[in-house]
């Protein structure tokens, strides 16, 4: 907890002022230190992602980053601002900020924490943005901008990778200068993403503060669109977004198309980060092919597609059956999964439907943009691979947008203060979890709280790993484990492996005495592929052994 607590102490007051440097170029999307936090975050994120192209975010990117943001933060006297707090303000804000600082301090628990996010960071920091890394692991090819954001930090001033703990700080910074209390409704369900980078919190967060600000009819819709098209950056699914700003400012503020441009520079950014590591513009879409050398096997990309269809169902059908499937097997099957997700889809479906009618009844045009704008991103998220993992954004919206002016600091302060007890003892506590909540899955990833997170957040050790060669790719593959959070670069699962090898395939170096130079896949050769033969043999002697 003491050693998150600094890294905000020295993160926050940087991005204050880089928040303050981009006001050269940009109207902030509100006044105050949030303000100009968000604001530092955008500056940064970009900034670092075009870098990222060229250079490691190493710790000689971090330092010069770090110095010029408090220099400014010391210059233009912006710690000033803090004072601004009353008494009672300052009281929420600590007993909210041990709050946090305890739920960000436990073991992460999150899957992809291991197999997307820390690898991400590992290849941003070591190597840079890799053209064609989704040949090596697939999923390696979102590259998320905020994984970016936190791989500048996570050298020396957040090398536990809590960054999304510090956004919740400045979460309760942001909800107490605005006033804004229905925000503290949400941040008790927040705290499950504070262990980790995961893109879901910063996207949450971002949407919830810009659907205020166009509620309460911000006209500054050239920021508020490029925070939007920020937001679909760090997390696609987030289409809605810059659907909604796009939809206000031409039929409510109705702002000329030159407010879209930094937005839309935004976007282009994006679909080159992806068309560099993926292939495509879209990640994990194969649509827009340009001809890229590096794209991924068409065969991966098969496979992908029906992994994706079958999370739709939790894995409880195999491929050949949902190809089976009537349209109304598709859709009684999705409703009566076995588990909690079964509840979550109708909760879902039925929430749409509420809504639509609330915004029927209001006739309210902003209203029925923001009911547009969800039941478009609703669509394609079921059409694509409807995961309630996918969808879970639109419980909070339509929660916000419902209930705003109902909950007001009291009302909220109960919600938060209940909701917040009742996490803190589902994560201390996590053999409850086990026993009573058996269909959460991350329940089983969940580790009983120690004296050590007081000090410093928990990590866990690090794995041991086997070399191989494969053509002209030396990897490294962790022992007896299906990630590879902690092996060392170029680093594959070994479910890839298998995949790979399968299709007759195996990623190769473009050229191979220069890993930054990217991958392709390549046909095996007879001798690559007694190589191959020889990775399977050591990878499944490995689980023979006691």
């Amino acid at each position: 907890m003491i050693l998150i607590l600094l890294s905000a102490i020295l993160i926050i007051p940087t991005l204050i002022g880089w928040g303050r440097i981009s006001e050269y170029l940009l109207t902030p999307l509100f006044e105050g230190i949030s303000g100009k936090i968000f604001s530092g975050i955008l500056t940064v994120s970009l900034i670092w992602t075009v870098l990222s192209f060229f250079i490691p975010l190493n710790i000689y990117v971090e330092v010069p980053t770090i110095l010029l943001g408090l220099f400014y933060f010391f210059k233009d006297k912006l710690y000033q601002e803090f004072t601004l707090f009353s008494k009672k303000d300052s009281l929420l804000f600590t007993s909210s900020l041990l709050i946090i600082l305890f739920c960000g301090s436990f073991y992460p628990y999150m899957i992809d924490h291991f197999g997307y996010y820390i690898p991400t960071i590992k290849w941003l920091t070591e190597v840079s943005m890799v053209k064609g890394i989704s040949n090596l692991n697939l999923v390696l090819g979102q590259m998320s901008i905020w994984h970016i954001f936190q791989a500048g930090f996570s050298n020396f001033t957040d090398p536990f990778l809590r960054i999304n703990t510090i956004l919740l700080i400045v979460y309760i910074v942001y909800i107490i200068e605005k006033k804004s209390w229905i925000h503290l409704c949400f941040l008790p369900f927040l705290l499950m993403f504070s262990q980790s980078p995961s893109p879901d919190l910063p996207v949450i967060i971002f949407s919830l503060i810009i659907l205020n600000e166009i509620v309460r009819q911000n006209k500054e819709t050239a920021i508020l669109f490029t925070f939007s098209a920020f937001v679909f950056a760090i997390k696609p699914t987030m289409i809605w977004l810059p659907i909604l700003s796009f939809l206000y400012s031409v039929f409510i503020i109705k702002s000329g198309f030159k407010n879209l441009i930094p937005g839309t520079l935004i976007l282009i950014l994006f679909c080159i980060k992806n068309i560099y590591t993926f292939g495509y513009p879209v990640f994990p879409v194969s649509v827009g092919d340009i001809g890229i050398s590096w794209k991924p096997n068409p065969d991966i990309l098969k496979t992908s597609s029906q992994i994706a269809i079958q999370k739709t169902y939790d894995m409880q059908y195999s491929y050949l059956q949902i190809q089976q499937f009537s349209w109304f097997d598709y859709v009684k099957n999705w409703f009566f999964l076995h588990g909690i997700k079964s509840k979550i889809n109708i909760l879902f479906v039925i929430s749409l439907i509420i809504f639509t009618g609330f915004a029927f009844i209001k006739k309210n045009k902003i209203i029925t943009l923001i009911c547009i704008s969800i039941l478009i991103k609703s669509i394609l998220v079921i059409l694509f691979s409807a995961q309630y993992r996918f969808f879970m954004d639109v419980f909070f919206v339509i929660f916000f947008v419902m209930f705003i002016n109902y909950f007001d600091q009291k009302k909220s302060l109960i919600i938060f203060s209940v909701f917040s007890l009742f996490f803190v003892g589902f994560i201390s506590v996590p053999q409850l979890v086990k026993k009573h909540f058996q269909s959460f899955y991350l329940g089983n990833f969940m580790k009983e709280p120690e004296i050590e997170q007081i000090y410093k957040p928990s990590i866990y050790k690090t794995i041991d790993y086997n070399s191989y060669k494969i053509g002209n790719l030396k990897f490294n593959i962790s022992k007896k484990y299906p990630l590879n959070y902690s092996t060392p670069l170029p680093a594959i699962s070994e479910g890839y492996v298998f995949e790979y090898i399968k299709a007759g395939i195996f990623p190769q170096l473009i050229n191979e005495t220069d890993t930054k130079s990217g991958f392709i896949w390549k046909k095996l050769n007879s001798k690559e592929k007694n190589e191959a033969e020889n990775v399977i043999n050591s990878i499944n002697n490995l689980y023979k052994q006691k």
